[in-house]
């Protein structure tokens, strides 16, 4: 099974994976159902009725002729496919699947009936030069000219192009390919086919092409926006856990001033003032730190006199009786 009913769509352009841009051709080729069969036995040879599109109306005759299909309204057209493969025909009522007939980079050969153009002459039906347009010649710019012999043969052979009706032909275009076949059934085909907007085609596979370029198609713009996403989500979560596994630099230096109590600090403070070598004092907050902790909290006071040691204070109460009484050498002296 070889061979396809469709409707010729639309003609357009699209570009191919190596960068060249030809012209295709959209071919809707869904519908495909099988009307009646013919076999070897009963017909002398096999063959399959395709049916494609409906009719408004239907007369009895048809809708008899379609009854074994079980098809609702009668086909629009019919036509006769041979069957010349070792397979079995399908069944009545099947319906034919495009993409089981047909695949990206087959050959095939188009049939279809051009369009009418009417009455037409020598110029436009056959591709006539015409006569001479100066030296007198005044109404045989479009004429055909002589149309044979004189009295040998004495008639017009068969055949003599002349003026006459054209178009409306059964014109069979051969070795076009099929480039892409869509989800909704319909076949692009590289080059240009005969017919009108919705005019019957015949669709016949004869073989494949080796050396298929298939075509360039876009990235959906759904696909972009979940790779965005996913990307996004990645990097954060790599973020996420680099600021985890290594805080930065301020966060430890906060962590640091947070854990450190203001009652140490104000401690330190002290003793680097009574430890200095001016004073040649030791504290006693310094030797308090060396004691064992003790849990009550230490309550420091501003008055530095408190936590002097007795020693300290006698020394002061000394030099303070001497200012007070001078000896009599140093009053001398002065």
């Amino acid at each position: 099974m070889q061979t396809l009913l469709g409707f010729k769509k639309e003609q357009s352009q699209r570009f191919l994976q190596n960068g060249k841009r030809i012209p295709v051709t959209f071919i809707d080729v869904k519908g495909n159902m099988v009307i009646s069969k013919k076999t070897q036995e009963k017909d002398q040879y096999s063959a399959i009725q395709l049916g494609i599109g409906t009719r408004k109306s239907a007369g009895k005759a048809l809708t008899g002729h379609i009854k074994g299909a079980k098809k609702e309204g009668a086909p629009k057209f019919l036509r006769e496919v041979r069957v010349f493969d070792n397979t079995p025909p399908p069944e009545v009522g099947t319906v034919l699947n495009p993409s089981e007939v047909f695949q990206p980079g087959d050959i095939v050969n188009v049939t279809g009936t051009s369009k009418g153009k009417g009455f037409a002459g020598v110029v436009k039906r056959h591709g006539f030069h015409g006569g001479p347009k100066t030296h007198g010649q005044s109404d045989r710019h479009r004429a055909p000219g002589a149309i044979g012999q004189g009295t040998t043969p004495g008639r017009v052979y068969k055949g003599k192009r002349m003026a006459g009706r054209m178009g409306s032909d059964r014109v069979t275009i051969q070795n076009l390919e099929i480039v892409d076949i869509t989800n909704d059934g319909v076949l692009v085909v590289k080059g240009l086919i005969p017919g009108i907007t919705n005019g019957l085609i015949i669709v016949k596979k004869t073989g494949e092409d080796k050396k298929f370029v298939p075509l360039y198609k876009e990235p959906s713009k759904v696909s972009e926006k979940d790779n965005e996403v996913a990307g996004s989500s990645s990097v954060s979560g790599d973020v996420q856990s680099v600021l985890e596994e290594k805080p930065t630099d301020e966060q430890t230096s906060l962590s640091e001033s947070q854990s450190t109590d203001p009652g140490e600090s104000l401690k330190k403070d002290v003793g680097s003032t009574l430890d200095s070598p001016e004073n040649g004092q030791t504290s006693t907050v310094q030797k308090a730190s060396n004691s064992p902790k003790v849990s009550s909290p230490t309550v420091v006071s501003e008055n530095t006199e408190e936590t002097e040691e007795p020693e300290v204070s006698r020394q002061k109460q000394e030099v303070k009786t001497k200012e007070a009484h001078p000896s009599p050498e140093a009053t001398e002296g002065k």
